[in-house]
């Protein structure tokens, strides 16, 4: 069986230097999808971003927790179609409340502080996807799934 580390190598050098992700939601008018700000944990099993409550991102997470992210390094260039990767995550999404809230707004914020008002409105929801895969493409064509335990 092949080695998992240089799949898990792409996708940990995605998720820490990429400040972007497209999140994908459903609702019952169909997919609604979201340009956000993550940050990732170390271990990268969660994926956090920040919402307004009043969103209809946020309204279709309470329906449906269950949603996709994607993260990728294209830069809108022609060489992009050699060069470029992009990892979408799955998993459900939860909000972070409680004792657990504090280290990961301060995680949260040492990737982006330029959104501390916003981070820290009462108004605003501090969430985490708990993800069960990644599914990696590179070199436009090659497309590796790596399980979550």
């Amino acid at each position: 069986m092949p080695s998992t580390e240089p799949v898990f190598k792409k996708i940990e050098t995605l998720l820490t230097t990429q400040r972007l992700a497209v999140l994908s939601t459903q609702s019952p008018d169909g997919p609604y999808a979201n340009l956000i700000a993550f940050v990732c944990s170390q271990d990268m099993f969660r994926l956090f971003f920040t919402t307004p409550r009043t969103t209809r991102k946020y309204a279709n997470l309470k329906a449906d927790p269950r949603a996709g992210m994607l993260i990728d390094n294209r830069s809108n260039d022609v060489q992009d179609f050699h060069r470029a990767m992009a990892v979408t995550a799955t998993g459900g999404i939860v909000e972070i409340t409680g004792g657990e809230q504090e280290d990961v707004t301060k995680l949260y914020l040492s990737r982006h502080p330029y959104l501390k008002t916003f981070v820290t409105s009462p108004s605003t929801a501090l969430m985490a996807m708990e993800v069960g895969r990644y599914i990696l493409v590179d070199h436009f064509q090659n497309v590796t799934e790596m399980r979550m335990p």
